[in-house]
């Protein structure tokens, strides 16, 4: 084509046939500033610079992604394995519930395992009556359980005061009928309430406790630190809203725990028929107390032990007596003193045996009375001089023929043998209260004591030490330690035997054996015949002493302690038994004491199995048959 061809003609970029469609670059592009061409190599940058910012945020959260998630490991880590046991137990609180567990008391119980005494749990119910929003009805669901009207729980749920109780020692079982009411504002308390099984039996023996539950006399004051349950916790399962959960035993219990009981020497229905025949005679006979031991011969076990007091005086009457008769208010047979009277010759008699200065019969020359030292001392009976063994004076109780006996020992020899059978010193029971009596010594005797005192009229003594020392005559000659415990009993009902204390020699088994045949007459022949059991030989030993006017060298008019104590059966004595009746009406320990002994210990030789003895009458004596029985007074 020359140079002249003005024909349009395609650029070396285009093709020959339909054209391409023209690649649109970016409009940024388009502005883009030409860069003249250089051989220079160029430096290398990133190959979309527009695209740093992006990769940088990128990288920063990915960062911060890291952290958080290693902050949630860490935190994971510590939750489940650092700090487990802590979260465990919030959690674990949060169904927990811990309650106190006071302990209940010990029971006492009889050497049966009759319960005597023994504690319940109860509850408290105390109200925050400032969560009381509706009084009327709260009180209309309490009254029934409670046992007070609505009319009282009203008000006292209106008085705003944060704590008011409305009841005490409220049944376990209406507890728990109350606790599932769940109402606003109630709470229950733990308690327990002492409850004697068989009323007031054996009162006096038993003691009471306090309000706090803590011993307040008697063997519940004795043994109050074996007996007390100790306060302890346990835990329960319980929900937020107070809904007991399914669980088993508690999941935990720690500290305390139930008391420990004891195990009486005291025979239950022994017991009964001793307060019976004791109260019945209290109230026939007008005496304004009375009290009555049972012991068993061989190991020194009291069987029973009765304290009455005449008249209703609140603390428990004893049911079959034609007039009031309640118990006593303390242990009289451990606690009070009185002078003994007749019942003491058993020390001139064992002494003098002891020493040879008399046998069973040995004779003396017997007056009606006697002076001495200006005072006048006479028999309970008018009789002209006699010829009396030393059995007979001891049967129809001379006092004359005992002074005459004693002034032949001497003073140191009888002061010596009131020492050895047990007078002034306690009787080993420890008992709350227990009196070692009162003895006149070397430095308070006087010309008239070498009488006075070996009939019973210038030493105190309890009725405890009295048996004690009659007790020793049907052993040979030991002093057996009485008592009235004769177990323990943990928490899980498992008896613990307490070994019987040693006795003590107080003379010889040819005086004991000496004794019984004398004193056996006391009840055949003398001033006893109404102890006589029938079909059982019986010996022993009355007293009628007068009563000392207190802060006075003189005595009362008209006031005597009766007495009368004894063994049976006599030549194998398996019981021992005393009774003792204050101001009765007839006055002496024969008339009134002595029946008193038979009828209890008629019951407890065939309560026991004793076999009769062979020849012994079958019936008790007959009043009618016109024998006089004798009498004695000191």
């Amino acid at each position: 084509m020359s140079p002249t061809d003005t024909r349009i003609r395609p650029s070396h970029r285009e093709s020959i046939g339909p054209a391409r469609p023209r690649r649109l670059e970016p409009p940024h592009a388009a502005r883009r500033p030409h860069r003249p061409h250089t051989s220079a190599r160029r430096t290398r940058g990133p190959a979309h610079p527009t695209h740093a910012p992006r990769s940088g945020r990128i990288k920063v959260f990915r960062i911060l992604l890291v952290i958080v998630l290693l902050a949630v490991v860490g935190r994971l880590v510590a939750l489940q394995v650092l700090d487990s046991s802590h979260y465990k137990a919030l959690a674990s609180a949060e169904l927990r519930v811990t309650v106190n567990d006071p302990g209940l008391r010990g029971g006492i119980y009889d050497r049966n395992g009759a319960v005597l005494a023994m504690s319940v749990p109860t509850k408290t119910v105390v109200a925050d009556d400032f969560q009381i929003t509706q009084p009327e009805r709260e009180a209309r669901v309490l009254s029934p359980l409670i046992g007070v009207p609505v009319a009282t729980i009203v008000p006292e749920l209106r008085q705003h005061s944060g704590y008011v109780k409305l009841a005490t020692q409220l049944s376990a079982s209406r507890g728990d009928k109350l606790a599932q009411d769940n109402l606003p504002g109630i709470t229950l308390l733990d308690g327990s309430e002492r409850i004697d099984a068989d009323g007031t039996l054996a009162g006096p023996v038993l003691g009471a406790v306090h309000a706090s539950g803590a011993g307040a006399s008697g063997l519940e004051y004795q043994y109050n630190s074996l007996l007390s349950g100790k306060a302890g916790t346990e835990t329960l399962l319980e929900s937020p809203a107070g809904v007991d959960l399914p669980q088993g035993a508690a999941l935990t219990h720690s500290g305390g725990g139930n008391g420990t009981g004891i195990e009486l020497t005291i025979d239950q229905p022994l017991q009964y028929v001793t307060e019976s025949a004791l109260g019945n005679e209290i109230a026939a006979s007008h005496a304004t107390s009375g009290m009555a031991v049972v012991m068993d011969t061989r190991t020194g076990d009291i069987l029973s032990m009765a304290n009455l007091v005449a008249g209703n005086n609140g603390l428990g009457l004893v049911p079959g007596t034609p007039s009031p008769v309640s118990q006593a208010p303390s242990n009289l047979a451990l606690t009070q003193t009185f002078e003994p009277g007749s019942v003491f010759k058993l020390v001139t008699f064992s002494a003098a045996l002891a020493d040879g200065v008399i046998n069973p019969n040995t004779t003396f020359t017997v007056p009606d009375q006697m002076t001495i030292d200006g005072s006048l001392f006479h028999d309970a009976e008018t009789h002209p001089t006699e010829q009396l063994t030393a059995t007979q004076i001891i049967a129809q109780s001379s006092n004359i023929g005992t002074g005459e006996i004693a002034n032949n020992l001497g003073e140191s020899r009888l002061l010596a043998q009131v020492r050895n059978l047990g007078f002034g010193t306690p009787t080993g029971l420890h008992f709350p209260g227990e009196s070692a009596g009162v003895l006149a010594g070397a430095s308070q005797w006087e010309p008239t004591n070498i009488v006075s005192l070996p009939i019973g009229q210038v030493d105190a003594v309890t009725a405890m030490q009295v048996l004690d020392a009659f007790n020793a005559v049907g052993t040979g000659g030991v002093q057996i330690q009485p008592r009235l415990v004769r177990a323990t009993v943990s928490p899980d009902g498992t008896a613990h035997r307490i070994a019987p204390s040693p006795g003590r020699r107080v003379f010889s088994t040819t005086v004991a054996s000496e004794l019984t045949s004398m004193l056996e007459q006391v009840v055949n022949t003398g001033t006893g015949v109404s102890a006589a059991v029938p079909g059982y030989t019986v010996l022993g030993k009355t007293g009628t002493a007068q009563i000392p006017q207190p802060g006075a060298d003189a005595y009362i008019s008209g006031a005597f302690m009766a007495t009368f104590v004894g063994l049976a059966p006599a030549q194998n004595p398996v019981l021992s038994a005393i009774v003792v009746l204050d101001r009765p009406t007839p006055i002496y320990g024969g008339s009134v004491s002595a029946p008193v002994f038979s009828q209890i210990m008629s019951y407890a030789l065939h309560r026991y199995g004793i076999p009769t003895t062979p020849g012994a009458p079958s019936a008790p004596p007959n009043p009618a048959s016109g024998s006089s029985q004798a009498q004695d007074v000191t």
